[in-house]
């Protein structure tokens, strides 16, 4: 299957997000913050993961709910579309490097959320999001897709800290689902993920 789409509503956003891991890395992506389109875009190109995100929150308050929401979701989805896990390559990492910056990510889609994140922004942050909800973005995919992931980034422009990092967790994702024909049943000694 490898395919998932997840809808999700409350008082604060309404999320729409369906992806293929097998895709060709196209994104239509509509969240109202013009940045964090272009990250989303730049996750699934670098992931080869086919994504598509609608999503509305209220950005009149600030971006914390709409971002925190499509992590949600997308860890949601992430882990639909992996299911039981049976064949994929499990662990994987990669650097990215984006002139001055440079990301660092291994993940682990073992079934246990956790996230390691290591970057400094400026005050203002990547394309007027403040910082630390780059951060809280990855900790909601990561908590909600079950995957551990540690992502370290040097740099001192945000937007290609921010881009690196999200370019380096799309190639080790990309590389962590793959099949690996070697491995039949679920990657771990305990029978399930």
């Amino acid at each position: 299957m490898r395919q998932s789409e997840v809808h999700r509503t409350t008082k604060e956003t309404d999320i729409s997000l369906s992806l293929d891991l097998d895709g060709t890395g196209a994104g239509t992506i509509a969240t109202g913050m013009p940045f964090f389109d272009h990250m989303l875009a730049s996750f699934a190109r670098h992931g080869h993961i086919d994504l598509t995100v609608r999503a509305t929150g209220d950005l009149g308050v600030d971006p914390h709910h709409t971002i925190e929401d499509i992590g949600i979701v997308l860890g949601m989805a992430l882990a639909e579309a992996v299911g039981d896990g049976r064949s994929i390559t499990r662990f994987a990492d990669a650097a990215v490097p984006m002139d001055e910056a440079l990301a660092r990510v291994a993940l682990d889609l073992g079934g246990r959320g956790y996230l390691v994140f290591e970057a400094a922004f400026s005050p203002a942050g990547p394309g007027g999001i403040p910082g630390d909800l780059i951060e809280h973005f990855f900790y909601s995919l990561c908590t909600n897709a079950g995957i551990t992931a540690h992502i370290m980034v040097t740099g001192r422009n945000d937007h290609h800290i921010c881009e690196a990092a999200f370019k380096a967790f799309a190639r080790a994702l990309r590389a962590a689902v793959a099949v690996d024909p070697t491995v039949g049943d679920v990657p771990s000694t305990k029978g399930t993920l």
